[in-house]
């Protein structure tokens, strides 16, 4: 059973965050990591047959107590894998149901004219080819710089070839050849297959695994030294190190998450990433009073809510696509995500929010900022964000186009959504970040110092 409900709990964090599946393995507290990536792989990679399965089959209907990423494992091992090893208490529960779902995923064979199992992926309506992507590696500055972690690196033969100049670039990747990105400062970018976490700078958390789009929020929230910033669904815990970082460490961030396992993984990250900043709390964001004392010096919320996870569809070989999400099932996410947006914008002193979902969908997205936008009554405004990011916000609405959007064709990241709004009333006490082209680069061939090799040499 434990390898059900960690395979469950990875599920879980991939849907709600934009962390990476690697990541998360290495980071539970599974011991045969093997084991769970392989299980948490496969059940990602028949997501949308499997959720067709399980509502065919009414499961979830009938057997009330039972999570969907939990049921999602089971029946995967039911059906796809070595049959249930265990299962604890809910083996029987699935003995019940084994012959109405054996029937039901014969009737989808049948009914999309497939006999093998791996035909069903190929036949799945909504999905989404596999698209390889480069390897996103933020720079920790809470525990070194860019130019000694470049040092590092190119002394183990890594080969860095400057700032990325566009997207050619970044698709011809391959080997040990890696970049600076052109828009976040300490952002690097390796080939598609680099696996990076037995390196000894990751496990130190001097390296950040994290993808692209997940760096915006906290890059676009722009919180300066000092702040009070809330987190407001913050684990796993990859943009409140990025906060932290933006803060370095001056200041104070109010971390709240509802899991209490992902948030005792998040104490471990934010731990080893060097963050002293940060006061979690195992709490729900909208049961949190604005008029609390202690909320009373926050200007800047980061708000990535629980999403469907569409986004991450394309993300990665190791991610497979999750299907697309039913519509009760958007609806009921977009309910949870205006009632999140709505309750950020109540803090007393908020100048800046920004609101995220690893979603492509257009109900968790532009129309959740559009009802938000109307309800408040002009209060807040968008902000253009990035005006050079390639890709918009849907135009649903007067402004839509403020927001930005990710996707593996357009910018090479998994599926994002972000929206910047910002107090109309008053003066942001931080200006809108822009791309960084004017910023120093650490030469592709720096002098080597002796005085660096040493510094680099204990990163």
């Amino acid at each position: 059973m434990a390898l059900y409900g960690a395979a469950a709990a990875v599920l879980s964090g991939l849907e709600a965050h934009q962390g990476s599946l690697k990541s998360l393995v290495y980071s539970s507290r599974f011991q045969n990591v093997r084991q769970l990536y392989a299980l948490v792989c496969e059940t990602q990679r028949y997501s949308a047959v499997l959720d067709a399965v399980i509502g065919s089959a009414r499961l979830l209907e009938a057997e009330k107590k039972l999570k969907p990423h939990l049921a999602k494992v089971l029946v995967y091992e039911l059906l796809l894998g070595r049959g249930l090893r265990g299962g604890g208490r809910w083996k029987p529960v699935l003995s019940r149901h084994k012959a109405r779902l054996q029937a039901e995923f014969a009737r989808l064979k049948v009914k999309r004219c497939v006999s093998r199992n791996e035909d069903l992926l190929e036949s799945t309506p909504g999905a989404v080819q596999e698209a390889r992507l480069p390897r996103f590696v933020r720079v920790n500055t809470l525990k070194t710089n860019l130019s000694d972690t470049i040092d590092y690196l190119k002394r183990e033969g890594y080969s860095y070839q400057g700032r990325a100049s566009g997207p050619d670039e970044l698709r011809a990747l391959e080997g040990k050849l890696f970049f600076l990105d052109s828009l976040l400062p300490e952002l690097l970018i390796f080939s598609s297959g680099t696996d990076l976490h037995k390196h000894p700078l990751y496990q130190a958390g001097h390296l950040i695994l994290q993808d692209k789009a997940s760096c915006l929020p906290a890059m676009l929230l722009a919180p300066p030294p000092g702040s009070h910033v809330i987190d407001a669904c913050a684990a796993p815990g990859n943009k409140t190190s990025h906060l932290a970082a933006l803060l370095k460490n001056q200041g104070k961030i109010f971390a709240f998450d509802l899991d209490a396992g992902r948030l005792a993984t998040m104490a471990t990250l934010l731990t080893r990433a060097g963050v002293s900043c940060c006061e979690i709390a195992n709490e729900d964001f909208l049961s949190v009073s604005p008029s609390d004392p202690r909320y009373c010096r926050v200007q800047y919320i980061l708000l990535d809510p629980s999403c469907s996870g569409s986004g991450m569809a394309s993300r990665q070989l190791e991610e497979p696509g999750a299907g697309t999400p039913s519509q009760a099932r958007l609806h009921a996410l977009a309910g949870f995500q205006r009632r999140a947006l709505s309750h950020a914008l109540s803090f007393p002193a908020l100048q800046r929010v920004v609101y995220s979902t690893c979603s492509v969908c257009q109900e968790e997205n532009e129309d959740v900022v559009r009802d938000i936008l109307e309800q408040n009554g002009g209060a807040f405004r968008l902000v253009h964000a990035l005006p050079l990011w390639p890709q918009r916000g849907l135009g649903t609405f007067p402004g839509a186009e403020h927001c930005i959007r990710a996707s593996p064709e357009a910018t090479l990241t998994g599926g994002f959504f972000v929206a910047v709004l910002e107090r109309a009333d008053g003066k942001s006490s931080s200006p809108e970040p822009q791309l960084l082209a004017g910023e120093p680069v650490p030469s592709v061939a720096p002098k080597k110092k002796k005085r660096r090799r040493q510094n680099a040499s204990t990163t």
